[in-house]
């Protein structure tokens, strides 16, 4: 149960419950000072609902009609964290009980520092956290910067933008326990999410955004985000010495082995450094083989839009959430696909998992490297059981 102030003025207002027709990324500030989050529409997987599982942060889905009811103070009945409501809603039972140690190396997802200190303060079983993975666009969120902007300015608008992520890496850095490392996904903004976040820069409009122009593509056609990474790692090697090989870059929405060649070739990462890449799409399924041949340092498979490339099902979009399915048979085939092929070349690989699957992929898939959750979800799992 949570009850709460409704606040549907779009600003911060601590400790309220956030009313909103639909979860933007503009809306971040309010967000994050949220106790909970009530939308008219939305699935459990898009962005902005993921970065609110991340910071434990309960999404309530009602009606949009319905939003209109919810005046004054309201109480919240939730069963779990982020849950949907209405004749969409999953009423599967969740029987399985893993454990610390099935998750293999593990890989806490995060949305800003404030989850690494939640994480590394959590007791003993902190240290067995291996890793964090934090997406570029949360960083800019966080710190209000504007990617495209920047990268539509000049030499000092690119420098800049470099420096301060750069610089908020660095104090991701320093909370990290010894032996800990930090993935930093590379900018990923589709073209809705951008125009959110963007005031000068020209966006396109495109009629499908899911599979339009962002990830691995959009990289490749910017020179000016190539010089801003430069900025970043220079940043890193300028304040944390050595201790800036704690922080590694993975390509993001990639389609196959040409495309991950091409955009390696096309960042020029000094030393030729280690460079990820995420399994997001079933092409880069098929490429896995190939991909670990070109030397990839290390894959993630993204379920969540494997998912909805799998099935034709949006994962925002509350409307086909029966068809989204994280345990469909295609779905847990191409993540076979990916671990064995990645285990063959001796590519370390992790893998994804919400809490409620993660029982059912430690049953029916070869073991990864380790699996990723997000804040909330690994919180819970690193907390001492009670002996019984």
């Amino acid at each position: 149960m949570l009850r709460g102030t409704c606040n549907r003025t779009r600003r911060p207002r601590e400790g309220t419950i956030l009313v909103t027709p639909s979860l933007e990324a503009g809306l971040y500030d309010a967000i994050v000072a949220a106790r909970a989050v009530v939308c008219g529409s939305g699935g459990l997987t898009g962005h902005m609902q993921s970065l609110c599982r991340g910071r434990g942060i309960p999404v309530l889905r009602v009606d949009e009609a319905d939003l209109a009811d919810l005046v004054g103070e309201v109480t919240l009945y939730l069963e779990s964290a982020s849950i949907v409501v209405g004749p969409t809603a999953s009423t599967r039972p969740v029987t399985e009980n893993p454990t610390l140690d099935d998750l293999g190396s593990a890989c806490a997802v995060i949305a800003d520092l404030q989850d690494i200190t939640t994480i590394n303060a959590s007791g003993p079983n902190a240290a067995r956290v291996e890793s964090f993975f934090i997406r570029e666009e949360f960083l800019c969120l966080a710190l209000g910067l504007s990617p495209l902007d920047a990268m539509a300015g000049g030499p000092a608008d690119i420098t800049a933008y470099g420096q301060a992520v750069g610089a908020r890496l660095c104090g991701f850095v320093e909370a990290l326990l010894p032996g800990q490392r930090l993935i930093l996904r590379m900018l990923d903004l589709r073209s809705d999410h951008a125009a959110d976040v963007t005031v000068a820069a020209p966006v396109a409009v495109e009629p499908n955004p899911e599979m339009g122009l962002h990830g691995a593509r959009w990289l490749l056609g910017s020179d000016a985000y190539r010089d801003a990474l430069h900025t970043v790692l220079s940043t890193l090697r300028k304040h944390l010495g050595d201790e800036a090989d704690r922080v590694t870059l993975s390509v993001p929405f990639v389609r196959d082995e040409t495309e991950y060649a091409q955009l390696r070739a096309h960042l020029a990462l000094p030393g030729d450094g280690a460079l990820s890449a995420f399994i997001e799409m079933p092409s880069a399924v098929h490429a896995t083989p190939a991909m670990c041949a070109q030397g990839v340092s290390e894959l993630f498979v993204g379920i969540k839009d494997l998912v909805q490339f799998y099935l034709a099902a949006d994962r925002g979009n509350h409307l086909v959430a029966g068809s989204y399915r994280t345990r469909h048979p295609a779905v847990l085939d191409a993540v076979r696909r990916v671990v064995e092929s990645a285990r063959t070349a001796g590519t370390p690989v992790r893998v994804f998992s919400l809490a409620s699957d993660l029982g059912h992929y430690l049953e029916n898939l070869p073991a990864p490297d380790g699996y990723m959750m997000c804040t909330a979800e690994l919180q819970q799992m690193l907390r001492p059981r009670p002996r019984t």
